[in-house]
């Protein structure tokens, strides 16, 4: 019996393990209306981890959808743009970048990826909804892209609503692209499994978020 059990006893450790989902359902509740987002933490672990992380610790709560990009000739179709913005005192460390050739996730309609600066290894959590296919935010070649993570299964209605607010501001690739009046982001909240909250400080709640 010891023998037996000492021959069965790694796969039932195994067994016992808790298996980290596949998909990850996330609500972002705005001013607007209410977005739900499935995200893919098989194909993209790492972005989707950075996303919780903000997610658990209410990092996103209380911030905006500042930005609307419009495809020239089809303004029906291009990407909302949301999250912490420049506020610093959100930020947690930046996550390297899962880029679509790697994770097979490409730029689709209802598609939502994380945004970055010029260092493409730079992304805090500003992320994107496309509203119809972006192939030129996927990787190829050289170019990096963006890393796609997920994507809307029910409000794409009020994404599309915040793509056609009237936009104006902004400077080079978000020249006329901010919203004039932000859609508030007023909380997102976990769906599936526990919150894992970082434990950093959150200095945002002392005082004014500086934007």
């Amino acid at each position: 019996m010891r023998i037996l059990f000492a021959v069965l006893a790694p796969f039932l450790v195994a067994a016992a393990a808790p298996q980290a989902p596949a998909t990850v359902r996330v609500r972002i509740v705005t001013s607007a209306g209410n977005i739900t987002l499935a995200l893919d933490a098989k194909r993209a672990p790492k972005t989707v981890a950075n996303f919780m992380a903000y997610v658990d610790d209410g990092r996103l709560d209380g911030t905006q959808f500042y930005r609307s990009a419009r495809r020239k000739g089809a303004p029906g179709q291009g990407f909302v743009q949301g999250g912490i913005g420049t506020d610093a005192r959100r930020m947690l460390p930046s996550v390297l970048l899962e880029p679509t050739s790697q994770t097979g996730i490409r730029h689709l309609d209802a598609t939502v990826s994380m945004a970055h600066g010029p260092n493409p290894d730079g992304a805090n959590c500003n992320f994107s909804i496309m509203v119809g296919p972006n192939p030129g935010l996927d990787a190829r070649g050289a170019y990096r892209g963006f890393a796609a993570f997920g994507k809307v299964i029910s409000g794409m209605d009020v994404v599309k609503r915040i793509l056609a607010l009237p936009t104006g501001g902004g400077r080079d690739a978000m020249k006329d692209q901010m919203i004039l009046q932000p859609v508030r982001i007023l909380r997102v909240e976990r769906i599936d499994g526990a919150a894992r909250p970082t434990g950093y400080v959150k200095p945002w709640l002392i005082g004014p978020a500086s934007r």
